[in-house]
Parts: structure tokens; C-alpha cells; sequence
């Protein structure tokens, strides 16, 4: 995994891995007798100084003690980074290994791939994330270690009042006039923000500034990519009490997106009975929904896989598959080879709000 930069504050290596976890190395054999079914994966924890404690507090976690806990890695393959199987006949198997050995029943007319080309978390900004951009497939492919580039969105989970989301570049500034901002350390003033609200959603293409602001709970989808260029870290120090290690000439030359990105705001009329999906992205890599269901839901059965994560509220699946309800917090992917499938609101539960991507 190429990093050339992360807002970590400690090492990459603090990883809080669920005990479920245990890999587990099918047989060929193994995978071509399994029937698919929905996946549940145990999360991945990176522990950050920027972190804190919203994945108990707000999506009601059961954590260890620390209150460091900045991402939750929900769907990720990307070598030794992988989601591993928590339930279920193919308990232990990584998401590599399925999208090597089963990638049509996964993946459906997005297979062959080399793994699985999309990435999402949850953040917990306890304090402001440094000042970043990615660069496009184009720039990630020249690197030593060739990658995809980084187009992103971030949903808002949930924000305390006065959280700040930096996002682009204020009208009038151009690229030199940024550079030199950039280069002299003084980049802030030239950076578009907006005070953040829960239900916000922020689309990213690769290229453009960003950084988000500490006070928020964000739910991330992404590519499969983890080259980062940090230009700005609010002057800060490292334990040691050093300045963090910049990637400026490297930032200014992956920034391609000039001007100010501003967010899709929720729409208090939409009408739930008519239809409970509200369309937040269309991309090239990735579309993101906002699900409300307020009965039965049906997705799949388009030979694609679909991804859920489950932000508030509980919701069934068909009683055949014998797994637990999807409450806040989790997440499942639905393998393309299982066909629709029909989600359900529990009795009692809180109105339910899902996010869903899927692949174009």
C-alpha cells in the first residue's frame, strides 16, 4: 500500500481489529459450493490523534477504552487493509480473496477486477483534519508504486454546532495565487468553507483542496486509493513536538479543481411514501444514496453489488438468510448473484436512514 501521506498522528500500524476477525484461507473448492448471501464485515479501527469516541456515542458502538478512535474501516481491499467476513458460511474470509475466487457472484457485470475498487469508513473528527489533496487516476498511475486516484464523497453524519467543512478554493483564486499561499504557509484564507450540517453530502473529485473540520462524524465513500498529499496542518506539532511532514510541490501539482464545492443539502419535503431514495452522487466511480424506507425496500437483482450502512434505525432481511437484523453503525454488501432483496423497518425501530452505493 502506497501512503504518501496520512492525517495520522500516530503509526499506521495502531489498528484495533475486531476479535472476529480471523482469516480464514478457502479451498477453490470451498467458494464454488458456497451459495452468496449478504456479507457483514467486522470493522477496521485506525486510532488518530484527531479521533475520539462517536462511533459508541453516536453510532452506538461497543468500544474498548481510548478516545482516539478517528476511522472505522467498513469495505476495504487493498492488501494487508482488508474487511473480513464476521458472519455466516464464509465467516473469516477477506474481501480479496472473495473478489479473486467468486468475483462474479460478487460483483456481476463489474467483474474481473484485481480487487474491490471502492473504500468506505466513518470519521471521527475530534479535532480539524489537515489541509489535503489526491490526485487523479491519471497522476496516481505514475507514482513508484502505481495506484487509482482519490474521488471522494463525505456524508454528514452527524455535526456540533460550528464544525467547519473546507471544500475547494474561494472564487478569484487561481492556481499561482494558491501555490504561493500554499508555499508561504498561509493557505487558509484562500480555502471556501461552510459551517457543516447533519445531512449534508460533499462531493470530492480527485484534485480538489479539502479538509474536514473537527466536530464531525462523516460517512466516506471513495476509491480504492490511499495517496494523499498534506498541503496545510494549521501549523501544528507532533508529539515530538516537530512540524508534520508537508507535501507541497506534490499537492500543487494533483491540484486540478479550481473554485468553491458546496455541499447538497437535505430536502425536508421529500415526499418518503412516493419514493425513499434521494440520489447524493452520480459519478463515474460511485452512486450514493440517502435511503428512508418507511416500508419494505427492494434493491439488487441488476447484477450489480450493492453496498449499505445502516445510519440510523434497524432493518430486516429475508428470515432465509438467518442473520440479525442491520441496526445503526453496521453495514452489509449485497453480492450481485443473490438477486432483489427486501429490507424491512423493525417493528419499533427509529425512522431508518440508510446510506447505498453502488457501482455505475
Amino acid at each position: 500500500m502506497l501512503t504518501v501521506g496520512t492525517d495520522a498522528s500516530q503509526s499506521s500500524d495502531c489498528l484495533a481489529r475486531s476479535a472476529s476477525a480471523s482469516v480464514f484461507h478457502p479451498r477453490d473448492s470451498d467458494f464454488e459450493s458456497t451459495l452468496m448471501y449478504p456479507l457483514l464485515f467486522s470493522p477496521i479501527y485506525r486510532r488518530y490523534l484527531w479521533g475520539g469516541r462517536r462511533f459508541a456515542t453516536a453510532l452506538g458502538r461497543t468500544l474498548p477504552p481510548g478516545d482516539d478512535f478517528a476511522e472505522s474501516w467498513e469495505l476495504v481491499d487493498r492488501e494487508a487493509d482488508q474487511s473480513v467476513v464476521a458472519a455466516g458460511a464464509l465467516q473469516g474470509s477477506t474481501l480479496g480473496q472473495l473478489v479473486q475466487s467468486h468475483g462474479r457472484d460478487l460483483l456481476g457485470r463489474h467483474s474481473p477486477q484485481k480487487a474491490f475498487p471502492l473504500l468506505f469508513k466513518f470519521l471521527d473528527a475530534n479535532r480539524d483534519l489537515s489541509v489535503q489533496v489526491h490526485p487523479d487516476d491519471a497522476r496516481a498511475a505514475t507514482l513508484g508504486a502505481p495506484d487509482l486516484g482519490k474521488t471522494e464523497a463525505w456524508y454528514i453524519v452527524d455535526a456540533l454546532p460550528g464544525s467547519r467543512v473546507y471544500a475547494g478554493l474561494r472564487e478569484g483564486i487561481d492556481h499561482r495565487s494558491f501555490a504561493e499561499a500554499v508555499r508561504a504557509g498561509e493557505c487558509e484564507a484562500s480555502l471556501h468553507s461552510f459551517e457543516a450540517q447533519t445531512g449534508d453530502c460533499i462531493f470530492i473529485p480527485a484534485g480538489t483542496v479539502h479538509a474536514i473540520g473537527a466536530g464531525l462524524l462523516v460517512a466516506e465513500i471513495q476509491q480504492s486509493s490511499d495517496v494523499t498529499y498534506r498541503l496545510h496542518d494549521w501549523n501544528r506539532t507532533d508529539s515530538d513536538g516537530k512540524p508534520r511532514l508537508l507535501h507541497i510541490e506534490a499537492g500543487i501539482d494533483a491540484l486540478t479543481k479550481l473554485g468553491p464545492v458546496e455541499p447538497m443539502r437535505s430536502v425536508p419535503t421529500h415526499d418518503l411514501l412516493a419514493d425513499p431514495v434521494r440520489r447524493l452522487v452520480t459519478g463515474d466511480y460511485f452512486l450514493f444514496d440517502q435511503v428512508r424506507p418507511t416500508t419494505t425496500w427492494t434493491v439488487g437483482g441488476d447484477d450489480r453489488c450493492h453496498f449499505l450502512a445502516a445510519i440510523d434505525g434497524s432493518v430486516s432481511f429475508d428470515s432465509a438468510w438467518r442473520l440479525p437484523p442491520l441496526v445503526r453503525g453496521q453495514s452489509v454488501l449485497l453480492p450481485a448473484s443473490i438477486g432483489q432483496q427486501s429490507l424491512r423497518p423493525m417493528p419499533g425501530s427509529r425512522p431508518v436512514q440508510l446510506l447505498h452505493v453502488c457501482m455505475p
